[in-house]
Formats: C-alpha cells, sequence, structure tokens
C-alpha cells in the first residue's frame, strides 16, 4: 500500500544522520542532485560492493570492466540511443511545467496547477545529455555523456573476449556514472538525472538465450532476498511488448514496494544480438564468436541485469527502517543486512574518564583493522545505543570501569538488544563470527 509519510520520514532520517544531502544544499539545492553523507557514501559502497562479490569475484564466468564517460559519438548512433532514447514531453499551456505525456494522470488534469487539457501536443525529448570536446564549440567537437554504461563494454567485447580467454557463455560486469536528462525526476534518489548503474551484459550461444534469461531473473530477484529484503516487498513483473525497449525481445523487471507503489528496482532483459550487431555494421569490426568445439561461427546473444545503486540504496534503507517501542519509548532502527551496514561496530566507552578512554581508544584501533566503526563517548549510553541503532550498527562495544579489571567488554547486538560479555582478546573473533558470510 501506498504510504507518503515513510518517504519523509526516510529523507529526514537521511539528511539529519548523514546518509544522503541536497547537492548545493547551502545554494538552495539543484533539482534532483544528491550528496551522500559520510554514512551515505559507506552504505552506497557497500551495495555496490554486495553486488560486484555476488556478480564477479563469487563466479568464474564474469570479468570486470571500467568504460569511459565520454565515448565516439558513433556509438550512440549505432546503439539507437541517437534516434530512440526519448520520452514524449508535454507543456502546460497554464502553467508552464514539463511532464512526460505517458504519466500525465487520466483525469487530463495538470498535476502541478490543476488545469483540465491545457497540455501542448507531445513532442519526442532526446535524455542524453550533449557536451563538446576540446576548445572548440561546432558540431565536429560534440559528444555526450553515456546513458548507460552497457555500450562500453559492448564496444569491449572483442577486446575483452581476445585478454580473458573466456567464451560464452560470460558476462561482462561494470559499476559506474550515467547520465539521463529526466523530464520528471523526482522522489529522492529514486530518479534523478545522474545515476550509478550496476550492470552486467551475459554473451551466450543463442539457442541458450531463453534458459539463461530464466536463471537471471531468479538470481537476480534471490539476490535481494539473500541480504534482508523481505519478499512481501518484492515481486517480477514480465514487461508488456508495449513498454519493451528498442533493442529488448523480452524484459522482466525486479519491482520494489516504494512508499508510492511498485517501481523498477532492476530489469532484466534479452537484448539479442542487437548491439553486437549494431556495432560491427557501423564499425566494420567482427564482433562475432568461433566456436571450435562446434566448428560453429554466431554473434551472441545477450542477458542484461541492469540494477540502479541509488535505487537499491533506496529500497534497502526502506525495507530496513523499522519501528517499536521499548520500555514506553519509540525506537528507531535499521536493520540492515551486516553486509550493508555503514558500520560494522560501535566502540562506546561508558563515560569520558580519563582512566577509561585510553583503553577503548586501544579496543577501537583493534576492531577498525578489520571493520569499519564508529567511535563515541558523547551522552548518555543509552542515547548512543540509540543513535547506532537509527543508522544500522549491528554490534555495540561498550567499555566499562570492569573492563579495566577483567579486561572485558558488553557486546550488544542490534535488533534483540542482547549483551554479551566477550573478554577483549576473543572480541575479533567473536565479531568474525556473526559478521562473517
Amino acid at each position: 500500500m501506498a504510504n507518503p509519510d515513510r518517504m519523509d520520514t526516510i529523507v529526514n532520517l537521511a539528511k539529519r544522520r548523514g546518509l544522503v544531502f541536497p547537492s548545493s544544499d547551502i545554494y538552495g539545492g539543484f533539482r534532483s542532485t544528491w550528496d551522500y553523507g559520510p554514512l551515505g557514501v559507506l552504505l552506497k559502497r557497500n551495495v555496490k560492493e554486495a553486488w560486484w562479490r555476488s556478480m564477479v569475484q563469487l563466479r568464474d564466468d564474469v570479468v570486470g570492466l571500467d568504460s569511459a564517460i565520454l565515448m565516439a559519438p558513433k556509438v550512440w548512433e549505432a546503439s539507437g540511443h541517437l534516434a530512440t532514447f526519448t520520452d514524449p514531453l508535454v507543456d502546460c499551456k497554464v502553467c508552464k511545467e514539463r511532464f512526460r505525456a505517458d504519466q500525465l494522470p487520466d483525469s487530463g488534469a495538470c498535476p502541478n496547477c490543476g488545469s483540465k487539457d491545457s497540455f501542448t501536443d507531445a513532442r519526442n525529448f532526446n535524455l542524453m545529455f550533449k557536451t563538446h570536446v576540446g576548445p572548440v564549440e561546432d558540431d565536429a567537437a560534440v559528444a555526450y555523456l553515456r546513458p548507460e554504461t552497457a555500450q562500453g563494454i559492448f564496444v569491449n567485447f572483442a577486446n575483452v573476449l581476445t585478454t580473458s580467454r573466456k567464451k560464452p557463455p560470460f558476462g561482462i560486469a561494470q559499476i559506474g556514472k550515467s547520465f539521463r536528462n529526466e523530464i520528471t525526476p523526482g522522489n529522492f534518489i529514486f530518479r534523478t538525472r545522474e545515476v550509478e548503474q550496476m550492470e552486467m551484459e551475459f554473451f551466450v550461444p543463442p539457442d541458450e538465450s531463453e534458459q539463461w534469461f530464466e536463471y537471471w531473473c531468479a538470481e537476480r530477484y534471490r539476490w535481494y532476498t539473500d541480504l534482508g529484503m523481505p519478499e512481501s516487498m518484492l515481486r517480477l513483473r514480465p514487461h508488456e511488448e508495449s513498454e519493451l525497449s528498442h533493442y529488448s525481445t523480452g524484459t522482466s523487471d525486479v519491482e520494489f514496494q516504494y512508499p508510492w507503489g511498485w517501481g523498477e528496482l532492476e530489469g532484466i532483459a534479452k537484448r539479442s544480438d542487437y548491439d553486437l550487431q549494431q556495432h560491427a555494421k557501423h564499425s566494420g569490426k567482427d564482433l562475432s564468436y568461433f566456436d571450435q568445439e562446434q566448428d560453429q561461427r554466431y554473434v551472441p546473444y545477450v542477458i542484461e541485469p541492469a540494477a540502479g545503486a541509488d535505487r537499491a540504496t533506496l529500497a534497502f534503507l526502506l525495507a530496513a527502517y523499522d519501528e517499536e517501542e521499548v520500555n514506553g519509548e519509540k525506537r528507531v532502527v535499521l536493520r540492515l543486512h551486516h553486509r550493508l551496514a555503514p558500520n560494522k561496530v560501535a566502540v562506546l566507552p561508558l563515560s569520558k574518564n580519563e582512566k577509561l578512554t585510553p583503553r577503548a581508544h586501544e579496543i577501537a584501533a583493534m576492531v577498525r583493522a578489520e571493520y569499519q566503526i564508529d567511535y563515541d563517548q558523547s551522552g548518555a549510553i543509552g542515547r548512543r545505543y540509540r543513535r547506532q541503532d537509527e543508522v544500522g550498527t549491528p554490534y555495540c562495544v561498550t567499555v566499562d570501569f570492569d573492563t579495566l579489571d577483567d579486561d572485558a567488554v558488553t557486546v550488544r547486538e542490534r535488533d534483540s538488544m542482547a549483551q554479551d560479555r566477550i573478554p577483549v582478546t576473543g572480541l575479533l573473533a567473536y565479531l568474525r563470527d556473526r559478521l562473517a558470510g
């Protein structure tokens, strides 16, 4: 069910706790751009690292790539983006606001001013950002900020095939920034003009395309549930034919139940051999593969799981947010999977006592060598626990005056709030056991 209040709660929490700030905030912000704060940059980095671990590190059939943001303009001509990467744009004749024609309400009323039947005819608007390379701003110097990372993979297919000594079925994965001049950005970091994508192109023999498509749909859905996202907030939805991109012969979205309703979290597309064929045609280079075992040459088909790091970060935040009552008080807790939590451990001396803090700093240094931690000695210990709960820290280590005698600390677990007394010599082993996997 739609719950707009939940979105406001997350946006407020994000700014208050240093997860996400409005970009150019001291100048009043800049529409649809966001800066990740000290905790947000850790959370987003953990999302990307979890994706990379799953897609590259733990597999022997996927390799990585980091291609350039600026590419030869002919790339976008070959890919079809210059001709087809458009949204239908209309203007309200009354308030002059612009909207995507395919997202207007059925009532025909302007979402901004309420005027009815006041829109201009729809016209196609290309979503690519145009720039110029070099000192002269003429047509010969025109270039584009990439609208997707995928094309950098396709134009490097032959390079990777040769140097990695892989053969289909195999994949090339990439994380990187893409830029789309969205007509109607919004919903916090859900839809922005500057996005970070996590994409993988999986090259397969044509007759294996369907089975790999089904495999990657299941695999990508499972990635979210393995990281703690409840299945009640997820679904896999096949695209209608009218929704398909120009390159797609079939696409399914992993959708998440956002506060405003179901929305795309990740798309898994069957791109057939469209991209490799297009680039072979426009570049004059052979992008086929010769299978010596089968004595067969073919242009591989492609299955593409494509996710957004920003969108995934938002979904994990929304799924993890929880409120409960403890001893008559509200406790806010982010129940993030430990792989995603910005800080894994917080070290909390019971007070700022000059006898206590040196030992607390020593313990913090020991834990910091293995985990991202926070050291917090300001305020009552209960208030510090609540601060750590609110940003999803899985474990708090409290150094108290008994530590000076027994060299043990109290470890508190975030979700259950259960506490264990652990010798300092066994602390790292205790944490490794619980933060492993």
